[in-house]
């Protein structure tokens, strides 16, 4: 009797262990898949920090640290050495703040890097409304690229002012705005400046309704003590018209009785 309790008891506690295994194996499998691949590692010679959370920021691994699609990394003592796949690989320099967003772009918010892209990789860097990229076309176009071009090899730095200088050591680059259009188109050994108001986009611009504040001035104008002036001059002819009639009823009562016509 007793070892039939306790093999029962055995049973239903490797029940109760499985579902409690797979019920929280299942969030970390989630996890893991919302997460994806890793697009490459960081190996950093001074003090790096990621946002685990909104606001909250923690300290990275002097070894390979995995870099995800949308994690928000800054730099504030010494260079990092980030490596992606397709041996592309960034040198970012203190005081940075950089993210990769799932198309693998690299958004540079301040700092500088300087980059190696091999012919055979793309990699495009945006930096407030412009868009950096390693050759003569838009980053959409799928043309093909020549392998025998070499490697790109190029840096960005935002200054503090907000302006952006990109420079070629080697290979061609292009600066695109928005809409795509063409901002600066760069050859081996070229360097470009852009002022902020070029990063950050034309302001947008306020139209003011002054046709309504027109249409309330003449409504204004066409007003007195707030009533409109054909409220008064219908009611003053009605003012007129009806003291007229109180005059003839008051003058016929005046001559005594009814007045009887007087024939010829």
């Amino acid at each position: 009797m007793e070892r039939r309790f306790a093999r029962k008891a055995w049973v239903y506690f490797l029940c109760v262990s499985f579902f409690l295994l797979t019920g929280g194996f299942q969030p970390m499998v989630a996890q893991a898949k919302e997460m994806g691949r890793p697009l490459g590692d960081m190996l950093s010679t001074g003090e790096v920090k990621f946002e685990s959370r909104t606001g909250v920021w923690k300290n990275v691994e002097p070894s390979q640290f995995p870099i995800y699609p949308g994690m928000r990394i800054k730099t504030e003592k010494g260079p990092s050495l980030v490596t992606l796949r397709g041996d592309r690989q960034i040198d970012v320099g203190k005081n940075s703040l950089f993210s990769f967003n799932q198309n693998e772009q690299m958004e540079l918010t301040q700092g500088s890097v300087e980059f190696r892209l091999p012919a055979a990789s793309e990699l495009n860097f945006k930096v407030g409304e412009l868009t950096i990229s390693k050759s003569l076309r838009a980053p959409q176009d799928p043309s093909p690229v020549s392998l025998k071009s070499g490697p790109t090899i190029g840096s960005i730095s935002v200054h503090s002012n907000g302006a952006v200088t990109v420079k070629s050591l080697q290979g061609s680059l292009s600066v695109f705005n928005q809409e795509r259009v063409v901002q600066a188109a760069l050859s081996s050994k070229d360097t470009v400046t852009l002022p902020s108001i070029t990063v950050k986009g034309p302001p947008k611009v306020m139209v003011a309704q002054a046709d309504e504040k027109s249409s309330d001035s003449d409504d204004d104008d066409s007003r007195f003590l707030g009533v409109p002036w054909w409220t008064w001059v219908v009611a003053a002819s009605g003012a007129m018209i009806a003291t007229i009639v109180v005059l003839g009823v008051t003058s016929g009562k005046g001559n005594g009785g009814t007045a009887v016509p007087v024939c010829p």
